[in-house]
């Protein structure tokens, strides 16, 4: 069991779903918020859940509610209060729409993170994948200001940080659940 804290990140918009698709249901699960959960309790030790209200969900787990804001959507407010609630220096981030990211890639990233990183990320030659990796405390009042200003770009926090880029070639564990179609490919592939 990886020491480090997990956070699924399960409180976005899902305005290109149509619907909040962290409460779609998923393989065996009610929910793919319960799917993620389920499956990333074997490989860490502690697992959260960060949303903007704990009263969609119909179970009871690790709660961490945003930072409350005039309705923000962004990660921002998560991570504010992710790191207003955990003592632990660093935490996992992975993103509830990404299913299929395993523990092969957790440990790649774990394994290349280093004490000098304000952020260990995977990358694809596509693009980066700021919802798949390490976050750490040195990062905090970056993120405050960031909520201050109403700036949610987390991709130029990762450009103006110190951050490790861990590269993958396989896409296909990195399949993002956006939209409708996405979705009902990721049901084809449990």
């Amino acid at each position: 069991m990886l020491q480090i804290p997990c956070v699924i990140f399960a409180g976005g918009k899902s305005s290109r779903m149509g619907e909040d698709k962290s409460l779609l249901p998923f393989g065996d699960f009610k929910t793919l918020t319960e799917f993620q959960l389920h499956r990333l309790n074997k490989i860490f030790k502690t697992v959260y859940i960060s949303c903007k209200n704990k009263n969609k969900f119909d179970f009871d787990t690790n709660f961490i509610e945003d930072i409350k804001t005039d309705e923000v959507f962004a990660p921002t407010a998560g991570f504010v209060a992710i790191f207003k609630e955990l003592q632990d220096d660093s935490f996992f981030a992975i993103s509830v729409d990404t299913p299929f990211i395993n523990e092969k890639i957790i440990n790649k990233i774990i394994q290349s993170d280093n004490p000098h990183a304000d952020t260990t990320i995977a990358t694809l030659e596509s693009q980066i994948q700021p919802m798949c990796g390490i976050y750490h405390r040195s990062l905090e009042n970056k993120f405050i200001n960031m909520l201050k200003t109403d700036n949610h770009k987390l991709g130029f926090l990762l450009k103006s940080s110190n951050t490790t880029l861990v590269k993958f070639e396989d896409e296909k564990p990195f399949l993002n659940l956006n939209h409708p179609h996405e979705y009902q490919e990721a049901l084809t592939l449990i």
